[in-house]
């Protein structure tokens, strides 16, 4: 596979894939009406995109995670991820995973 300044050719290839999606994205977002955005957002707002649960958020190691309890499914806002990254501890990760497992799993 070959090498880029920026990582292999398949994370190349993502990234722009991502940036064509994003942008379609866009494009259909100034498109809609506002009253439907609107709508819409109330639809999902803080719905569990995997079963449709209510989410609550939860503040862990600086970072704002949304929570699903009923599926346990972790969802973080843009820019989180880079917070995660740049946290000092390296414990991070585990720390969600086991704070949020079900009991079942603990």
């Amino acid at each position: 596979m070959a090498e880029h300044k920026g990582g292999t050719e398949d994370e190349y290839f993502a990234r722009e894939d991502a940036e064509k999606l994003r942008k379609l994205a866009h494009d259909v977002k100034k498109e809609t009406e506002a009253a439907e955005q609107a709508r819409l957002k109330a639809l999902h707002w803080m719905r569990c995109p995997k079963c449709g649960m209510q989410m609550n958020e939860v503040k862990m190691g600086g970072v704002d995670v949304d929570v699903c309890f009923s599926c346990n499914g972790l969802f973080l806002d843009r820019g989180d991820l880079s917070k995660i990254r740049d946290i000092q501890h390296r414990g991070v990760v585990e720390e969600f995973l086991h704070w949020f497992a079900p009991e079942t799993k603990r």
